[in-house]
């Protein structure tokens, strides 16, 4: 079997494509609190949040975890799975819905792969307000409506598994092919990573 074309991004990498999506994010969705699909997501919201501030208060956009896998396997662990592949490992805590009503809540990841991860998040995450939401009065529902939207470093250019509502506000830091992407905070040794990272600029260069 072929060997799959590896792409290796730093710290740097990264963290520059970030800042060139925030001004959009900024300008059209406006966030108030950033969701991060762990681990990939970690990094990314940290470094969004330099950029970003809460259009309200003025101050750091609060930084929420969820725990989803696609690619490990987790024996002997509770989970919840969308086509036996998604496994949900943490989630908000209890009362989920109440933390977002009437929030701008955007979900953030490293890479948009087959969208199996993104669609199974949102899903549940509008299950949670949807919820919260039937507790109130009707009358109050809709000014309490939260509105999600999605960040990616990187989407791949690929036919997509799972699928996102066509109204849903979706930013993408840099498009890919269909690629291995080696992100550094999953190296051991992080001088090899930077170093066969600059090597792989050189060739393309």
């Amino acid at each position: 079997m072929e060997e799959p074309v590896h792409v290796r991004s730093t710290y740097n990498d990264i963290h520059n494509i970030i800042r060139g999506a925030a001004d959009k994010i900024a300008s059209e969705f406006k966030p108030d609190m950033f969701i991060a699909i762990g681990g990939g997501g970690f990094f990314p919201a940290r470094v969004l949040r330099t950029f970003l501030k809460d259009p309200s208060t003025k101050r750091n956009i609060p930084i929420q975890a969820i725990g989803l896998s696609l690619y490990e396997s987790l024996p002997g662990t509770t989970v919840e799975q969308l086509n036996g592949e998604v496994v949900r490992t943490q989630w908000l805590g209890p009362d989920p819905g109440k933390r977002l009503l009437g929030r701008r809540v955007l979900i953030i990841d490293e890479v948009d792969d087959s969208r199996k991860t993104l669609q199974y998040a949102l899903n549940e995450l509008q299950k949670d307000v949807e919820a919260e939401l039937q507790l109130l009065p009707e009358s109050e529902r809709d000014s309490k409506r939260t509105e999600f939207g999605i960040f990616v470093v990187h989407n791949k250019l690929k036919l997509k598994l799972g699928k996102l509502p066509p109204n849903t506000p979706y930013y993408v830091g840099a498009e890919v092919e269909d690629v291995w992407l080696d992100y550094p905070w999953e190296a051991v040794d992080i001088e090899e990573h930077d170093r066969m990272a600059k090597e792989d600029k050189e060739k393309t260069a």
